[in-house]
């Protein structure tokens, strides 16, 4: 069987703002499976830390791309959008929706507009591009982007040696110019793109969402995420960057080399938390679509019939 409705609902807001009670009443009543755009969910072990849907609450409602690597192996956003096709297929095969949730906004930009381009640079040409860098440095890179390209300045921040280096391969490996490039990537779309959608970005009082942050990370602390560093630690999640160089768990580490005092641990996990839903706020506002928005401070007892309509 397959689902008439093919709508991708996303329900997305800051970290804490209380979207994963909301996403299991509405997939709950609405035959619906949930797929995580969260980029830290992903990794086995990183329970506590993410505030990871219990094993009861993935028993009530079926989750899908959580606990699918190793923390020590880093996920990749290509990796995450074929995943994501892949699951969401799969979902309309069972005749479910498909919601959509997390806090992640890249990983939830995938589902609106291209991500990550079609090039696949070679061996070949990612020694080339080291070579030109060891030799010439940035400058010497920018003169061979200029050879390929006469107007890569008005394309690409000849200052940032990262976007310089991945501008010069894709210019290598493909023969074209910058704006062709660029050309060529807004003008990709496959299943994600394409679906239609309903967005829905859930926020609060700024003050009601800092005192709940600074309940969550207590809870976090009495829950064991001191114990589960250490294990992970152990067992070299510290190799992927994305997951030991985040919130919550760089502040944990640092408290394990004697950095931070247990008091201090939880108020700098608090205050970078803080940090972080100032910057997601910034994200939806501005890297999203404009979808509804709803304040959960003042929706009323029928949400869960009114969030998507």
């Amino acid at each position: 069987m397959s689902v008439e409705d093919e709508t991708l609902y996303a329900l997305t807001g800051c970290t804490a703002v209380g979207k994963t009670a909301l996403a299991l009443d509405w997939a709950e009543a609405n035959d619906a499976e949930i797929v995580s755009c969260d980029s830290l969910l992903f990794y086995r072990g990183l329970d506590i830390g993410t505030a990871k849907p219990t094993r009861e609450e993935r028993e009530r409602v079926p989750h899908h791309l959580i606990d699918i690597r190793d923390a020590n192996v880093a996920m990749d956003i290509g990796d995450y959008v074929k995943l994501a096709i892949a699951t969401i297929e799969g979902i309309r095969s069972r005749g479910k929706r498909v919601l959509v949730t997390g806090g992640s906004g890249f990983y939830l930009k995938a589902f609106f507009a291209p991500v990550v381009d079609a090039v696949v640079v070679s061996p070949v040409v990612r020694e080339q591009v080291l070579g030109i860098e060891a030799s010439t440095g940035l400058e010497g890179m920018v003169r061979k982007l200029e050879e390929l390209d006469p107007n890569c300045r008005s394309a690409v921040d000849i200052e940032n040696g990262r976007r310089v280096i991945r501008a010069l391969e894709r210019c290598l490996e493909t023969g074209k110019t910058i704006r062709e490039l660029k050309t060529e990537f807004a003008a990709q779309s496959n299943l994600l793109t394409e679906a239609p959608k309903q967005l829905v970005v859930l926020t609060r009082d700024r003050d009601r969402l800092n005192e709940r942050i600074t309940l969550r990370v207590s809870e976090m602390l009495r829950s064991g995420l001191i114990d589960e560093v250490e294990r992970l630690k152990a067992e070299g999640f510290e190799a992927n960057a994305s997951a030991s160089g985040s919130i919550g768990y760089r502040e944990t580490l640092a408290h394990l080399r004697g950095e931070y005092s247990l008091d201090e641990l939880k108020e700098t996990v608090a205050t970078n938390t803080r940090r972080l839903a100032k910057k997601q706020r910034t994200w939806f506002r501005t890297q999203l679509p404009q979808g509804k928005t709803i304040k959960l401070d003042e929706a009323g007892t029928d949400l869960v019939d009114t969030v998507f309509e």
